[in-house]
């Protein structure tokens, strides 16, 4: 009879810590912070490495400030990172901005006065365009191209899914 109370003890205690668990699994090991995350590219000239540390090769650079990348990965003072197209390598964390930055994907996207489709435009903004990410709700971004700020479907943009801090 012990023995059983203990198992049901234990079990217990396992399911009353799993969600900790699941959430230290996604915390990146250097700065607790969510994993993966979304920041930017602080320079406009970054080397992504092979692995993490300068010993290891440049695979290839990134040459667009503020490009949205996605971290996915610590280790010491790098970061694994990730870009839209699902390339990853390694960068230092000095080369990124804690800047929540955005690309239109797809076509010409049209940026609204309100978080509705029904609401009046504020510009069209073509694919591949950089735009500064304000906050998300409701499956809508407030974003801002070029001096136009309004609302955009977050699937309509790359680096919009969920805000969250970096380094």
């Amino acid at each position: 009879m012990a023995a059983s109370a203990a198992g049901r003890l234990l079990l217990t205690l396992a399911l009353a810590l799993a969600p900790l668990a699941a959430r230290a699994a996604d915390a990146g090991s250097e700065t607790g912070l969510p994993l993966p995350r979304f920041a930017s590219l602080g320079t406009d000239r970054v080397n992504v490495r092979t692995g993490p540390g300068t010993r290891y090769p440049v695979a290839w650079v990134f040459v667009r400030e503020a490009l949205p990348i996605e971290v996915v990965g610590e280790f010491e003072q790098w970061r694994r990172v990730r870009d839209r197209d699902g390339a990853e390598g390694w960068v230092h964390k000095a080369m990124l901005s804690g800047r929540r930055t955005v690309v239109v994907t797809g076509g010409v996207r049209t940026l609204h006065a309100a978080p509705r489709p029904d609401s009046p435009p504020v510009a069209r903004v073509e694919a591949g365009v950089l735009g500064r990410l304000d906050s998300c709700r409701n499956d809508w971004c407030e974003v801002a191209f070029a001096g136009y700020r309004g609302w955009m479907p977050a699937g309509e943009m790359w680096g919009a899914e969920e805000i969250s801090a970096v380094r």
